[in-house]
């Protein structure tokens, strides 16, 4: 009689793998449990470290680009002053008639040569300004040169030579200047950003106040679980995780707070007697054309007019020094003495009162304002700068510890979820 055998029977599609169930199992014991809480406490714990390095790379890198930032707005502002400057003084240079004064041509040859040099240094800082900087460097070149041109016009008395210059300075306020004002635009946006990142970055520290909480619940779980009241690896863990967030936190609240105080200190003041230094020039320039063009002069006056009153603005502001606000309306007092004796009908008067170079003339006046205001922002800037360089370097430090303070905290975690592993063998 032939045995027929059986094939084995399938498995039960609802029976679970033996490793899963295995790993059910484990996890169903207490030491599988207590497994699971140190896995969790070292990951917690380690969450510190890397969250403070992390913390501390990101603000020192933010400072760094706020300094190189700054550096750049004021660079570009410090160019955008020289070609103004110049302007100012070709054309109140242009009054005299003839050979302009040796002093007076030595003011602008020096000013178009500071800002030749400041456009190629510039160009090389920041290769995302190199192409506005290089069609600024064309223009001044077209500038110089029609400069020079009525320049030898004057000289031999041909009236063709105040066309030229009033090309000239079309062209220096229609291809230079607007690229520079671009330029002021895109870096002071790129400074704020910076200044932005500075301040928000300890409140990355708040994830830290996460792990700590997991750390706090993991030991009291345990303690329910084991029935006692403190485990020291645990304990120290968290004590430990807990002085390098709240160390962190201060050293890089405090850095963010200098950061803060420059930014609403000295950089404003910076940005702002830069402005305003800036206009009194392109003011002073306006001046010399309301009598080079003699009896249709008016557009001339509004304008000076208008960038007087917005430099006033900028200098009345808390972080401005008050001295500059006041030498400013001294030389606007001496300009209206200018424009009584124009309108007066006495135009040589005005002249010979535009370019005099006595003590108390407005071009004196101007002097005063001008050095003034050349001292503030040397010392603005460099306050600044002082400022966003000091800094960075604690952040970085203070970030690396947090990262050992994180590493030991994991290290002391383990070792007191361990001791209590040990316990069920």
């Amino acid at each position: 009689m032939t045995q027929t055998i059986a094939p084995p029977a399938a498995p039960s599609a609802a029976a679970p793998p033996v490793h899963r169930a295995g790993l059910r199992g484990a996890l169903s014991r207490t030491p599988g449990r207590l497994r699971v809480a140190g896995v969790v406490s070292v990951l917690a714990a380690a969450a510190v470290g890397v969250i403070g390095l992390n913390a501390g790379l990101a603000q020192s890198e933010a400072l760094s680009d706020a300094d190189a930032d700054t550096t750049q707005l004021v660079g570009i502002q410090d160019v955008r002053n020289d070609l103004v400057v110049a302007d100012a003084t070709a054309t109140n240079a242009f009054l005299v008639g003839g050979l302009e004064p040796p002093e007076q041509r030595a003011r602008y040859d020096e000013a178009v040569a500071s800002a030749a040099n400041g456009l190629a240094q510039l160009a090389g800082s920041n290769g995302a300004d190199a192409e506005l900087l290089g069609q600024a460097t064309a223009g001044l070149t077209t500038y110089t040169g029609l400069v020079e041109q009525a320049r030898a016009n004057n000289r031999q008395g041909f009236p063709v030579g105040a066309a030229y210059l009033d090309q000239a300075s079309a062209v220096l306020r229609t291809d230079v200047l607007p690229h520079l004002d671009d330029l002021v635009q895109a870096n002071s946006d790129r400074v704020d950003s910076s200044f932005d990142s500075v301040g928000s970055v300890p409140w990355l520290l708040a994830l830290g106040i996460l792990a700590l909480a997991v750390l706090v619940v993991v030991q009291v779980w345990l303690a329910k679980r084991t029935h006692r009241r403190l485990n020291a690896g645990l304990f120290w863990s968290t004590v430990l995780a807990l002085a390098a967030t709240i160390g962190g936190a201060v050293v890089l609240g405090s850095a963010a707070a200098k950061a803060g105080d420059a930014r609403s200190g000295p950089y404003d003041a910076t940005v702002s007697v830069s402005q305003a230094y800036s206009l009194a020039n392109d003011a002073k320039s306006q001046e010399s054309f309301t009598l080079i063009k003699r009896g249709s002069g008016a557009v001339y006056e509004e304008q000076f007019v208008a960038k007087t009153d917005e430099a006033r603005d900028l200098l009345v502001r808390p972080t401005v020094d008050d001295t500059l606000v006041v030498l400013l309306n001294r030389w606007v007092a001496s300009h209206e003495e200018i424009r009584a004796l124009d309108d007066g009908g006495d135009w040589d008067g005005a002249v010979a009162l535009a370019i005099s170079e006595e003590p108390g003339a407005p071009n004196d006046l101007f002097a005063q304002f001008s050095t003034a205001a050349s001292s503030s922002l040397e010392s603005s800037a460099a306050q600044t700068h002082d400022a966003l360089s000091g800094s960075g370097g604690s952040s970085v430090l203070v970030g690396w510890l947090m990262l050992v303070a994180g590493v030991l905290a994991a290290v002391l975690s383990w070792r007191g979820i361990s001791t209590r592993v040990e316990e069920y063998r």
